[in-house]
């Protein structure tokens, strides 16, 4: 029950990032889902995460919701943990997130930091790459 109310939350983040999959999809990426998050990679989101973010500048992958977009394969694999975490964060807060991220990193600036590497949900995904790791269920 748990677990239903995690993905409702953060339902209208994922259904958004269901519209990216649907874009990557159609414009010939793939599709796959591991561990109960939706991972697409490859052809237009790639050329957008390839270009980058204000902030961030490029990025391999990104998440909204229960939906992970990465510019390949590989880097979907490479970033799981890191983006594990922001699905959790998402679990956690919700739409909100998409206030509070870059409030955090406007934060991080104002006190001197970089707003992205010092961003505090950049610092727990991080924190959770260095987690001991388990094997992802397909």
């Amino acid at each position: 029950m748990l677990r239903l109310l995690r993905y409702l939350w953060a339902l209208p983040v994922t259904l958004l990032g269901v519209l990216v999959v649907v874009m990557a999809r159609s414009s010939g990426g793939s599709v796959q889902k591991v561990d109960g998050v939706l991972e697409s990679a490859g052809e237009w989101p790639a050329r957008i995460l390839r270009r980058g973010f204000p902030f961030s500048g490029a990025v391999a992958a990104m998440t909204l919701g229960h939906v992970v977009v990465g510019v390949s394969l590989d880097a979907l694999s490479a970033t799981r943990a890191h983006e594990r975490a922001h699905v959790q964060q998402f679990e956690r807060w919700g739409m909100l997130l998409l206030v509070l991220y870059p409030l955090a990193g406007l934060l991080a600036l104002l006190r001197g930091g970089n707003p992205y590497r010092d961003n505090v949900f950049e610092q727990e995904a991080r924190a959770a790459e260095m987690a001991p790791s388990r094997e992802p269920r397909r």
